[in-house]
């Protein structure tokens, strides 16, 4: 049985060696499959734990590395239902050895627990002989247990990286993690490769759109979030490639039309790719950049001395400035105002007569409550008007107090008002008459 699964792991890494493009970056997926199929070839499983885990990838090239359900399900106890052990709901946390995350250039995707993790970045010459150890640890939901193992990743260097030209194309319709799988990120290159007839092309690196700013798509229509691929090549920019960077082009893309690419027919049965978002960039006629960084030191204060707490007898403070602003001002304010009101009340003739109107009408209003509780009682005062409205004179009530108001009606009309007293009323001219 176990000679059965070494002979088959070999030939699927032979096959996958074969294929042109790619063996630079798949050296590390390639690893973890074969280690899967030889794993699944033993009876007895031993713990993993504490075993590590040396990958070999190159500077400046796509390190790739799959984290394979299969090959934590050892760790845990069988599943109760016989043929049901894939039902396990595992997740993975990975974690730089000694820090609470991972180094920068390294990422990390896991869509479900039930699929598996991928680990990717491309590593920079800054990194190279400097092992770097990943912890991972596996947990299953199901038991709540965990199972961890370490990965070292050995950086290589190498001549021929980085590539001089590189382009970074921008595909709509797909994930990250479908562009991470051998077989579409294989079908890719190959594709331009025919469009770029270089002697070496590898991916450089591979980023998701939403690490770029990009918006999470509707989940319809099998929308897709986007990711960025970068690739490099040992030749010149083809013709093709620099069709997006004629004048024509230049202008759709302006006005947010697609330009027009004569080998997008190449892309287009399985890539759609976003030509107005493609970067073409020589770095050998890029000139580096130098920042002087700021030497940050030992991390440690300079000795300044002891510390002087503030001293405990304190000044005393005078208040009455802010008694006067907060309280004297305002009441010197509102006793100013209210004298200028009893004034204008009080001894002015119009406020006079306001006072005297006001009287009045509190007293019909006292009437009137009275006579909602007994009508026999004598006629009201009129709430016409009880002043002149020039001379100020108070006019008398229109009815006596001995009137009889038992056979008063409740609408009075000019037939039945024989006692009623006319007020004066002023002419045109100026005169009163009666």
């Amino acid at each position: 049985m176990a000679s059965v699964g070494i002979f088959v792991g070999l030939v699927v890494a032979a096959i996958v060696r074969s294929v042109s493009g790619i063996d630079g970056q798949t050296l590390a997926l390639i690893d973890s499959k074969q280690r899967s199929v030889f794993q699944t070839g033993v009876v007895t499983i031993l713990s993993k734990s504490h075993a590590d885990r040396n990958v070999y990838p190159s500077a400046g090239v796509l390190f790739v590395h799959v984290l394979e359900r299969e090959y934590f399900k050892g760790e845990f106890p069988p599943y109760p239902k016989a043929g049901d052990s894939s039902n396990d709901p595992i997740t993975f946390n990975t974690n730089l050895k000694g820090y609470p995350d991972r180094p920068g250039w390294l990422r990390y995707i896991q869509r479900t627990s039930h699929s598996d993790g991928v680990l990717y970045g491309s590593p920079t010459a800054e990194h190279v002989g400097k092992p770097t150890i990943i912890e991972i640890t596996a947990y299953n939901k199901r038991t709540f247990e965990t199972a961890r193992h370490n990965l070292v990743i050995n950086i290589m260097s190498t001549e021929e990286f980085p590539l001089p030209y590189q382009a970074e194309f921008y595909i709509k319709n797909m994930n990250v993690e479908e562009m991470l799988a051998s077989e579409v990120l294989g079908d890719f290159l190959g594709a331009v490769k025919n469009v770029w007839q270089p002697e070496r092309l590898n991916a450089i690196n591979i980023t998701s759109a939403l690490d770029r700013g990009g918006r999470v798509p509707l989940p319809i229509n099998d929308l897709k979030e986007g990711v960025y691929v970068m690739v490099g090549a040992d030749v010149p920019f083809s013709s093709c490639l620099r069709e997006v960077e004629t004048p024509q082009n230049q202008l759709r893309c302006s006005q947010e039309m697609e330009p027009v690419i004569s080998c997008d027919k190449k892309f287009r049965a399985q890539f759609n790719i976003d030509w107005c978002k493609i970067s073409l960039v020589d770095i050998t006629k890029v000139v580096p950049v130098h920042r002087n960084r700021p030497d940050p030191g030992m991390g440690v204060l300079p000795d300044i001395g002891e510390y002087n707490p503030p001293s405990e007898s304190l000044k005393s403070r005078d208040y009455l400035a802010d008694f006067l602003i907060t309280l004297a001002v305002p009441s010197a304010v509102a006793l100013v105002l209210f004298i200028i009101l009893g004034y204008s009340m009080c001894c002015r003739r119009e406020g006079v007569i306001q006072l005297v109107h006001h009287s009045s009408i509190q007293k019909s209003s006292k009437e009137l409550r009275s006579m909602s509780k007994s009508r026999e009682i004598s006629w009201p005062l009129s709430t016409l008007p009880v002043f002149h409205p020039v001379s100020g004179e108070v006019v008398p009530p229109i009815h006596p107090d001995n009137y009889e108001t038992t056979s008063m009606p409740l609408m009075q009309t000019q037939t039945n008002l024989q006692n009623q007293i006319q007020i004066p009323q002023q002419q045109i001219s100026g005169k009163w008459y009666s």
